[in-house]
């Protein structure tokens, strides 16, 4: 068949709305700049109204004034309605875009699930017993009771008991006398002789 009638063309992909949004944005500044120089016509009649008499010629360029005040105002319709259709197109390329950050979110979340019951499944294979000798429960309640006395009996405190039969400390001054040793030197603190001053 490809013989007969050829191949087709590879289609293109379509404008994304972005380009959209953007041809609609030119067109849209275009019909400004035709607003702007229909503004400058119109204060080109205006004055120009102003400085003539009442007559024929006045009244021609007056009709001039009306058509390009009309065609104003169908241009200014036209960028009205250029707006809107980019501020449409906005919104949907914003909500498209939010579908597709929820798409993206829901499929991480589902990835995070599995890799969750993946784990799950590692932890219950990892916490498996092999062949392990099987320990009765009353000999370890057992073992972990004589700890216990142990521990009770490091906990003895009757040490500080002696500390009530302390004697009490001194309540007044100790003499100021200057030591003396055996002749009579008056010695210091430490027992050596002291020097007279």
């Amino acid at each position: 068949m490809n013989r007969l009638f050829g191949k087709s063309k590879p289609k293109e992909p379509g404008p994304s709305i972005s380009d959209c949004i953007a041809g609609v944005d030119q067109r849209a500044e275009a019909v400004e700049k035709k607003i702007n120089a229909l503004e400058n016509d119109l204060r080109k009649f205006r004055d120009q109204m102003a400085k003539m008499r009442e007559g024929p010629a006045k009244n021609a360029v007056k009709q001039k004034a009306l058509r390009i005040l009309k065609q104003k105002k169908l241009y200014e319709n036209q960028l009205d309605n250029l707006r809107g259709q980019s501020f449409n197109m906005e919104q949907a390329n914003m909500a498209h875009q939010t579908l597709k950050d929820t798409h993206t979110t829901v499929d991480v979340q589902d990835e995070l699930a599995d890799m969750m019951e993946q784990a799950d499944e590692v932890q219950e294979a990892l916490g498996r017993t092999y062949n392990t000798p099987e320990i009765d429960e009353d000999e370890l309640e057992a073992e972990l009771d004589a700890l216990g006395e142990e521990i009770g009996l490091d906990d003895d405190q009757s040490y500080l008991d002696d500390v009530l039969k302390a004697p009490e400390a001194p309540s007044n001054k100790p003499d100021t006398e200057q030591a003396k040793n055996k002749d009579g030197v008056p010695v210091d603190e430490f027992g050596l002789p002291q020097l007279n001053k």
